[in-house]
Order: structure tokens, then C-alpha cells, then sequence
């Protein structure tokens, strides 16, 4: 039996394995190479020749010049492979820490987190286990458009959209319609919800997030195996208090025997570390045993393993000092309070502006951004006409702006939309 067949067979019968696509099921971690050499670090105690690296004075040779650039760290740290899941300490700290900033989560299982590079790599990887070609996913028509290369160009599925909004808030009846056509096709549904979301920065309201688990119940009591993927690269940075300010993931972790949940998430945003290329991967779902669990860990590993290897030591190293610096905590308090007040600012100055009756900003919460919809007047025209000006903002195609606030100083705030109100107006709008 091979290592793959072993992996299915733990999973057999679960929602999981329901869930695999053909590579999710080819997939496995490999015990070669990888497993003798750790065998020889514990054992090898005279000579340890199967490391793939350059050592001298049994540790990794490291340039004068780079050692230079990283004083925090040890040579091994800084120029080390990592393991292919991740920096064991790290992956134990991120899942302990999913317990304190998800209560719902508390008391509840999940895989031990894989460490891949960035967010991206995140939904790349998981999509690679789930979706196969010709299948769908469920997105929002607002959404970030590196999904549409991930699901449409690298795996040949196609996003099945619905209204982000549908006049309120967000718009369940929509997500519900599409996760039962997307579970009709081959009676499996798959769905990503990204909150805060990008590019409208919204997030549901605790009714909301009620009403989406509903949704995602009435699906799966109908017989459908369901694979949510949260995206939380914004996770923790939700301004208004009716808003959920948890993830999702905490109370879909064993929330349905047909439902599996996805957690993609990382330091990216929520802990400032935009260039770290640092996240990690992490599931869940009623039922699933600690072997099972264990199984579909070593998948994610095994994608891990055959595109990049292994993720990044240094970013890895440095952000678990961080997490156990004095202090951190209050250090990140002091930039959510920062961004909050320009989401504060940003929303104050719309709720105060006269806007030109082809600018409607939609509903923002959360996260690092706003987004306006343009009726009658062209985003892209509007946005070659601010970068005229000296004035950055990102056109969504024709339809839509988005301003990304997370950038911009509280009190320059206002001079922004100003200057995109006439813009706007200059345009005819």
C-alpha cells in the first residue's frame, strides 16, 4: 500500500476524504530522505552526512556579510532549512494561540498548523487538495481578484459569484444559492469567506455570522459534504462592536459531520509582516479523529513538500522572538488603535461629505480598506485622473474603487476623498 493509499484509507468515510480532489488524494508526505535525516540528528552522534547543507564547526557556514544583516539570529536559524511543515515551536504557538483570540473555538480540535509562504500559498495549497478542474468555488463578486488566478487559471475550476451585499449587509440568501448550485454539480460545495474582506473591508455582523452558519447547515443537512476556506489574512482588526470579531473558523471546527473548515491565515497583516511570506494552514471538522487529523496534515505537507519545499527559516525564527518578546502584544494594540482611528476618520468624512450622486461607498467595518461603487462614471478614468494628481487608488475594473486607509496619515484623510469627489464630478459624475 502506498503512503498515499495509507493517508486515504484514515480518512475514509469522513467528510475530508469526501471532500479530497484527485491530487488531495495522490497526495502524501514523503519518509525518505527526510525521515532518515531526522532519524540522524537524534542518533548520529560521530558524523551526520545526510544534511543538504554546508556546515563548519558543526554549525551551517554563513557569510560574514549575512550574519551581519541578522544579529538575532544563530547561524542555524538564519540559514537553516526549516522543516517542511514549519519551525515546530512556531506551529505548537500559532494553534495554542487560536484558542485566546477565538472563543468559540476553545475546548475544540484542529490539525497542527503547516507553515507555508504567505496567504497566498494558503488558498493556493488548499485549493490544490479540494478543487479539482471543472468545479466550482464560491466567492463573492467582490473578492481578491488573486482567487480568479488560483481557482480559474492554475486549477481550470471556476468561482461562482453572488452579490457581496444585498442592500443591508451581507447577503446570506445570495452565499446560500450559490453553495447549493456549487453542491448540486457533484454534491460537494466549496466556499471562501474572506473577512475583513478585500477590497470593501467588510465583516458580518454577529446576526450575520449566525445566519451564514445556518446556511451552511441547511447545505449540508441536505447531504452535501462542504469545505469552507477562511481567509483571515485580516484577522483582529474589526472597528464597530456588533461586528464578529473572531473568525469563523472557531465555531465551524465541529460544526457539522459534512462540514470541514480551512483556516488560512498568518503575521501578514495581522502582525505587520507584509514581506515575511508566513502563514499557515490549519483544518478542522466534527468527528475528525486525531488520526485523520493527523492524515490530512501530512497532505498539506506534501503539497508543501513538491512546490516550495519548505517555507522561509529566517521569517520564521524571527517571528517566534517576536511573539515571545514583553511587550508584543501591546505593541500590535498600538497600530490596530492607529488604523482604527482612520477607519474612524474615513467614515466620519463620508457620512459628512456631499457626494457626487455617482459615488456610493459600500458598507466597511474592518480591515485595511473601503470600497466605492461608481454609477455613470468610469473607476478607471477616475483613477488615471488622481494618479494625475499625485493620488494612488486601485480601480476594480469600471465599476469600483478601493482606498486602502491602513495607508494613509488620519490627517490626510479627508484631502483623499475630496480630491476623489472632484475627480468624480470633473468627469461628468
Amino acid at each position: 500500500m502506498t503512503l498515499a493509499e495509507e493517508l486515504n484509507e484514515t480518512l475514509e468515510g469522513s467528510a475530508v476524504g469526501r471532500l479530497l480532489s484527485p491530487l488531495g488524494r495522490r497526495m502524501y508526505m514523503p519518509k525518505g530522505l527526510l525521515a532518515q535525516s531526522a532519524e540522524a540528528t537524534e542518533r548520529a552522534h560521530r558524523f551526520n552526512a545526510t544534511i543538504g547543507m554546508a556546515y563548519a564547526d558543526g554549525e551551517p557556514m554563513i557569510l560574514d556579510a549575512v550574519r551581519a544583516a541578522m544579529p538575532g539570529l544563530t547561524p542555524y536559524e538564519a540559514v537553516a532549512y526549516a522543516p517542511t511543515g514549519g519551525v515546530p515551536e512556531l506551529r505548537a504557538r500559532w494553534k495554542a494561540a487560536l484558542a485566546v483570540k477565538n472563543p468559540s473555538f476553545r475546548g475544540k480540535e484542529c490539525s497542527l498548523p503547516v507553515v507555508v509562504p504567505g496567504l497566498t500559498a494558503a488558498v493556493s495549497f488548499i485549493a490544490d487538495l479540494f478543487l479539482d478542474a471543472g468545479e466550482s468555488l464560491v466567492v463573492p463578486d467582490l473578492h481578491w481578484p488573486n482567487y480568479r488566478l488560483i481557482v480559474e487559471e492554475r486549477k481550470s475550476a471556476k468561482g461562482l459569484t453572488f452579490p457581496l451585499f444585498d442592500g443591508r449587509g451581507f447577503n446570506v440568501r445570495g452565499f446560500e444559492e450559490r453553495l447549493r448550485a456549487s453542491a448540486a454539480a457533484k454534491g460537494k460545495a466549496l466556499a471562501v469567506l474572506n473577512f475583513p474582506n478585500n477590497p470593501t473591508g467588510y465583516s458580518p455582523t454577529i446576526a450575520e455570522a449566525e445566519a451564514i452558519l445556518a446556511a451552511i447547515g441547511r447545505v449540508a443537512d441536505e447531504g452535501s459534504d462542504v469545505l469552507i476556506i477562511c481567509d483571515d489574512a485580516y484577522f483582529g482588526l474589526a472597528y464597530e462592536k456588533d461586528v464578529l470579531a473572531e473568525s469563523l473558523f472557531g465555531r465551524l471546527a465541529d460544526f457539522h459531520p459534512r462540514v470541514v473548515v480551512a483556516k488560512a491565515d498568518g503575521p501578514t497583516k495581522e502582525d505587520y509582516m507584509w514581506g515575511f511570506r508566513t502563514g499557515f494552514i490549519t483544518l478542522a471538522g466534527k468527528g475528525l479523529s486525531a488520526s485523520q487529523l493527523e492524515a490530512i496534515t501530512k497532505k498539506v505537507m506534501g503539497v508543501v513538500r513538491s512546490t516550495v519545499s519548505n517555507s522561509p527559516a529566517p521569517a520564521q525564527h524571527i517571528f517566534l522572538k517576536a511573539l515571545t518578546e514583553p511587550g508584543y502584544e501591546d505593541q500590535k494594540a498600538r497600530y490596530r488603535s492607529l488604523l482604527a482611528a482612520r477607519y474612524r476618520r474615513a467614515r466620519d468624512v463620508l457620512a459628512a461629505s456631499s457626494l457626487p450622486p455617482s459615488l456610493r461607498p459600500l458598507p466597511f467595518n474592518s480591515g485595511y480598506f473601503m470600497s466605492i461603487e461608481c454609477e455613470g462614471v468610469s473607476a478607471e478614468k477616475i483613477r488615471l485622473r488622481l494618479l494625475d494628481e499625485g493620488i494612488g487608488v486601485i480601480a476594480l475594473g469600471d465599476k469600483h474603487l478601493r482606498i486602502a486607509f491602513s495607508c494613509i496619515e488620519e490627517r490626510d484623510i479627508a484631502a483623499l476623498y475630496e480630491a476623489i469627489f472632484e475627480a468624480a464630478r470633473a468627469l461628468g459624475g
